[in-house]
């Protein structure tokens, strides 16, 4: 058995944060219906890249182990169909901007009444209230005014986002992570609310708590921390490097590690270094020092070195690199799900269970493929009706 059977999850939801979130609860074996619009569906259907069958490879990366169900929240009719899966669901999670629900009746106030046990989640730029709750924004507008960009970038330089939408993901994170606390806090044996919620969460909210150490040390230090590339500000050595054929190791040391460090790369220093505090006054001599080493060695050289003195190190790979890794394969991290007649490559959650069934990746749905069996089987729609809401364009 999955963990997340028998909960059944409404998803209101478009493009990355929120997608990301339900498909993790979904292939953990929650019932995720997605609620897509009749006529273009979520918008990253549309997103390259693309495979060859023309399926969007945004698309699946985020919506696997889903039902799809078209409804058009714009008609009264369709309005009544999501009022109806909302008084089944366990969940609902949303992402639409700032009220635009309550103008059709389908926020959580207007829900509560017919499911006083629906959780309800809203997931937007700034949240519900506040100076900016109303203001648009993507994932790079949250990396910026979260702190993230501000603290990346070489030394010197100007801010540089990561390689991957890290505040839409992280979002998808916090997302899953508060349904379940609230889940459990409903439904806990002995000690459970019985009662539904609404959970305001801000993708700025979510960033700004990521900001973690680096906080920390404005907390406690009142400093704000300068972009230093890939170095740490409080540990020495920690950085990358590149190697006599032009790939990057990174290499990462406590104090336990420093003397190791030493006699893999032959390196003597004339005071004493066996102290962080040491090394950080000495930053840029202990760099120097590894990097000119590090020079003269091919990256794999450097690897055998380092891990024959047990130096924790990995080298800078890129994506191609990562996905042929004998660790990822060993773990079978990439795994082929079929689309239709096709099949395509996918990453599976990194997760395994002893006494539970570990989560695999699922098909990701047609748009609509599943309206009619939802609205027949969970709804009890009758096929007159179905076809009514057809006619009318409520439904396809």
């Amino acid at each position: 058995m999955l963990p997340l059977a028998n909960l059944l999850i409404v998803d209101l939801s478009r493009v990355l944060a929120c997608p990301f979130a339900t498909m993790i609860l979904a292939e953990l074996g929650a019932t995720v219906i997605k609620v897509e619009h009749p006529q273009a569906g979520d918008e990253t259907r549309g997103f390259e890249p693309f495979f060859e069958s023309g399926v969007s490879g945004y698309f699946l990366a985020c919506n696997r182990a889903k039902r799809s169900v078209c409804v058009d929240l714009r008609k009264p009719s369709g309005q009544a169909v999501i009022r109806d899966l909302a008084t089944r669901a366990d969940a609902l999670v949303e992402n639409f901007p700032a009220g635009t629900l309550a103008r059709r009746n389908l926020d959580y106030a207007s829900l509560k009444p017919l499911n006083p046990r629906l959780i309800y989640l809203s997931c937007t730029g700034f949240g519900q209230a506040g100076p900016h709750a109303r203001r648009k924004g993507y994932d790079t507008v949250f990396q910026a005014m979260g702190g993230l960009m501000g603290l990346t970038g070489e030394r010197g330089g100007g801010p540089v986002k990561p390689g991957l939408p890290v505040a839409d993901l992280t979002s998808g994170l916090w997302v899953a992570i508060a349904l379940l606390a609230v889940l459990r806090g409903r439904d806990a044996p002995g000690e459970g609310t019985g009662q539904g919620s609404h959970v305001d969460f801000a993708m700025l909210d979510g960033q700004v708590a990521l900001l973690t150490i680096a906080a920390a040390r404005y907390f406690a230090l009142g400093e704000v921390p300068p972009r230093l590339g890939t170095e740490h500000p409080g540990r020495v050595p920690t950085a990358s490097y590149r190697c006599a054929d032009g790939r990057f190791l990174h290499i990462t040391c406590s104090d336990q590690h420093w003397a190791p460090l030493c006699r893999a790369l032959a390196l003597s220093f004339e005071d004493d270094l066996s102290t962080n505090a040491a090394r950080l006054a000495a930053r840029e001599r202990v760099n120097a020092a590894i990097a000119g080493a590090l020079a003269r060695l091919s990256r794999a050289e450097a690897v055998a070195a380092l891990d024959a003195e047990d130096v924790p190190n990995g080298p800078v790979l890129a994506l191609d690199e990562v996905l042929a890794d004998p660790q990822v394969a060993a773990h079978g991290l990439v795994e082929q799900v079929r689309h239709g007649p096709h099949t395509h490559p996918a990453l599976r959650l990194p997760f395994r269970f002893d006494g539970l069934t570990d989560p695999k990746p699922q098909p990701a749905p047609a748009l609509g493929a599943d309206t009619d069996a939802v609205l027949r089987d969970l709804l009890g729609y009758d096929p007159a009706r179905i076809q009514a809401l057809k006619d009318e364009g409520a439904i396809r």
